[in-house]
């Protein structure tokens, strides 16, 4: 018998218009043991269900403030697109969210991401998710739960963006930045791995600009394609940080040096009645930013305001602290330099002495 209703015969599927019910699901069977390494106490990390749960009486605290952080990779993620380097943009997924508890004094507990994509392409979506097991393991916090999306016609078919979602906790007496930030204390920096995740745009237009591939050498670190050595992975502080802060009393306040760099972040933390004197010779700075500068041609200033410059984390403390905590922070595998004090509110809140070596 013949169609005379003017429609096709056969009808459309759910994978007609672009979406792949069947690659979702092979997906979630992929990702199920990186999620389960990344149980700890409170979670036990199985993935599957409408939410996750976890049980802050199990994870040892009496009376705790929860503590919540967002964010994303930015177009850090053009670069692995391009590339097809995706199995650390998960770890700067994670550093961004949990570096932002940890300045609060907070532990992260848990966390949740979101993949967004055009056409779902398992084998990618698994090395970004196993990137994001791995940074959840190194912050201590399990990987409760996510959503993939597949929406055609939002992004180009091997385009994905992503976000994160991470929950901390600290007792109440533990917040942080501290009250008693006081004239004379001492400022430390914690070396960053490298660009992190921030400035990514600048860095694809200095990249173009210079006329070199990211196939190519990279001209500032040995053995590594310039994608390679840009897509070094965020450094997580979370662990060593915590050390710090419970075994001494002289933690005062954190800054996580993300867009912005270290003129905007600082101040974030600090009273009002006190300014940050920074000495930035006393910066290690790694080659990738000089390189940057200099491709770029891009001026001090306009570094410092755009990417961390070698530090990533500041940690205002007591001067009679500074050299225990320093010691605490190197055992834990940190590179750690006294950049600064806190003096009298001057014209800015964060004042610069020196210059980078760039």
């Amino acid at each position: 018998m013949s169609d005379t209703s003017g429609r096709k015969a056969n009808g459309l599927t759910y994978a007609d218009a672009g979406v792949d019910i069947d690659a979702g699901n092979a997906l979630v069977e992929r990702i199920k043991p990186f999620v389960k390494a990344t149980a700890r106490p409170g979670a036990d990390s199985a993935i599957g269900g409408f939410g996750g749960l976890f049980d802050l009486k199990a994870a040892g605290f009496t009376d705790p403030v929860l503590v919540a952080a967002n964010d994303g990779v930015g177009t850090k993620l053009k670069i692995a697109i391009d590339t097809g380097i995706h199995d650390t943009v998960g770890i700067d997924l994670v550093a961004m969210c949990v570096n932002d508890l940890v300045v609060q004094g907070a532990e992260p507990l848990f966390f949740l991401d979101y993949y967004a994509c055009g056409a779902l392409d398992v084998e990618a979506a698994a090395s970004v998710v196993k990137g994001i097991a791995d940074g959840c393991r190194m912050a201590g916090c399990a990987l409760i739960g996510g959503e993939t999306a597949e929406m055609p016609g939002m992004y180009a078919a091997k385009d994905y963006d992503l976000a994160g979602f991470a929950v901390g906790a600290v007792n109440r007496d533990g917040l942080l930045p501290r009250g008693d930030v006081s004239e004379g204390d001492v400022l430390l920096g914690l070396a960053s791995s490298g660009v992190h995740s921030n400035g990514f745009s600048l860095v694809r237009r200095i990249v173009e600009r210079s006329g070199i591939s990211f196939a190519d050498a990279a001209p500032f670190a040995d053995g590594s394609t310039l994608a390679q050595a840009l897509m070094t992975p965020t450094r997580i502080y979370v662990k060593p940080l915590l050390a710090a802060i419970r075994r001494t009393s002289g933690v005062k306040a954190l800054a996580h040096i993300t867009g912005g760099g270290l003129p905007e972040n600082l101040p974030r933390v600090l009273p009002s009645a006190l300014s940050a004197e920074i000495d930035l010779s006393a910066v290690s700075v790694p080659p990738v930013f000089a390189w940057l500068a200099r491709e770029g041609v891009v001026s001090q200033a306009e570094m410092l305001r755009t990417f961390n410059c070698g530090i990533g984390m500041v940690i205002v403390v007591a001067k009679q602290d500074a050299s225990t905590i320093r010691e605490i922070l190197t055992q834990e595998g940190e590179q750690v330099f006294e950049i600064g004090r806190m003096i009298a509110r001057s014209d800015a809140p964060v004042v610069f002495n020196g210059a980078l070596e760039l």
